[in-house]
């Protein structure tokens, strides 16, 4: 069984600063790649950055340069960190894992969800 727990959302100001975790637990996470997906209301879910098991990395364009996705195997744990944030950065954002190191879509395996809200 494979359990994905956010933590870190929040209400920020724009320009503003957040960083996400996830926690892993259950035969996840070293080996297999992990990502981000966000889904603001009346959009649809999106990629927004993922790692493998190399640190090989996948933004959306629309993060680029503004976040960072990183993982630290020892805890088990995936980040997010989330600088210059945007309004349109406001959405809830989810962890997800792969069943396979490589894969740069991970998403077969999502947390629950953790919600960010930028304000203007």
């Amino acid at each position: 069984q494979v359990q994905l727990v956010e933590s870190g959302g929040g209400l920020v100001q724009a320009g503003g600063s957040l960083r996400l975790s996830c926690t892993a637990s259950g035969s996840v996470f070293s080996r297999n790649a992990m990502g981000w997906y966000r889904q603001a209301p009346g959009k649809q879910r999106e990629l927004v950055a993922a790692i493998t098991r190399g640190d090989h990395t996948n933004y959306a364009d629309s993060v680029k340069g503004r976040f960072t996705v990183s993982r630290d195997n020892a805890k088990n744990t995936v980040y997010l960190q989330m600088n210059s944030l945007k309004t349109d950065d406001t959405a809830v954002y989810y962890c997800t894992a792969a069943k396979t190191g490589w894969s740069l879509i991970p998403n077969d395996y999502w947390g629950q969800g953790t919600q960010v809200t930028v304000s203007s």
